[in-house]
């Protein structure tokens, strides 16, 4: 058993690992690196289109199958781990935080996409017939430049890249599951990248809802409307999911990881996370650190 969860990099990956991107061919990254079936984490984005195989995946302790014409999403952070019951393909691709630093202006500019935002439930997509035949071209137009020496091969693969997002994203305004980019909409991904970086410190809905100028009622009301969840409710189950990425580090107590999430004493925090996971702290780790870390 480790003793801490592994978190890769990019320049674990031999290709490209000097432009900020890893592209490959599915089956062939997951025989050669069977490690990564465990959970593990990325300090990179990371996405993958399947093409054959089935099995089950986990993203941040939620499951999800492994089907054809599925592709899913990750971004830095994020713990993930695969359990295939037959044999997969399809396409990877790793890439950099910085990655788009040089062709994009607007450095929040995938944020824009929804199945970058963190939540699991909007990262995994399955695609229809036609956009599938448009990400496979994509996914082989982006590997031929990969192996190109050609000039402009490095901004030709972000556009590429760019289209991919573009296409994957109508797919999903196509089903419906996703709304358009209101007034309503922008005020939630704000209230979103607050939690981001003041899930630890802020806990209650009023300190955000004066941090964007709104009531709490307010607040309240948009969230339940675009979301179905109250805005307590998101607030904690981002704090429950920091607590968990903590918990399957075994060098971090319970202790430590109440005082990094800024909780008065350890007792407060187990009973919080009992609460709402309805097992405590312990039992959480020894089920989800059984086995390599494997899920």
């Amino acid at each position: 058993m480790k003793s801490n969860i592994p978190v890769y990099d990019i320049s674990t990956f031999e290709e490209y690992k000097n432009k900020g991107i890893f592209v490959g061919r599915f089956g062939y990254y997951s025989k050669n690196h069977q490690h990564l079936h465990s959970a593990h984490k990325h300090s990179f984005y990371h996405l993958v289109y399947f093409t054959k195989g089935t099995g089950k995946q986990h993203i941040d302790f939620k499951k999800f199958d492994v089907k054809p014409q599925l592709i899913y999403f990750m971004i830095p952070g994020q713990v993930h781990s695969w359990d295939f019951e037959t044999e997969p393909d399809g396409y990877i691709i790793n890439f950099s935080k910085d990655y788009f630093g040089s062709l994009l202006i607007n450095s929040g500019y995938l944020d824009n996409f929804e199945f970058f935002s963190g939540i699991p439930e909007q990262q995994v997509i399955e695609v229809e017939n036609e956009t599938g035949a448009k990400l496979v071209y994509l996914f082989e137009e982006i590997l031929k430049e990969g192996i190109s020496s050609r000039s402009f091969e490095d901004d030709l693969v972000r556009t590429l890249l760019l289209q991919l997002f573009i296409y994957t994203a109508r797919t999903k305004q196509r089903s419906g599951e996703i709304h358009l980019n209101s007034y309503s909409h922008t005020l939630l991904k704000n209230f979103q990248g607050l939690i981001e970086v003041n899930y630890a410190q802020l806990k209650f809905p009023k300190q955000y809802a004066e941090l964007l100028y709104i009531t709490p009622n307010h607040l309240n009301a948009l969230c339940n409307d675009l979301l179905g969840k109250s805005s307590g409710e998101i607030i904690r189950e981002r704090v429950i999911l920091e607590a968990k990425r903590l918990l399957i580090n075994l060098d971090l107590s319970v202790a430590e990881i109440a005082e990094h999430l800024n909780f008065s004493d350890q007792s407060y925090f187990i009973k919080f996370f009992k609460k709402y996971e309805e097992t405590t702290p312990e039992k959480f780790r020894k089920h989800n650190t059984q086995q390599n870390g494997k899920q």
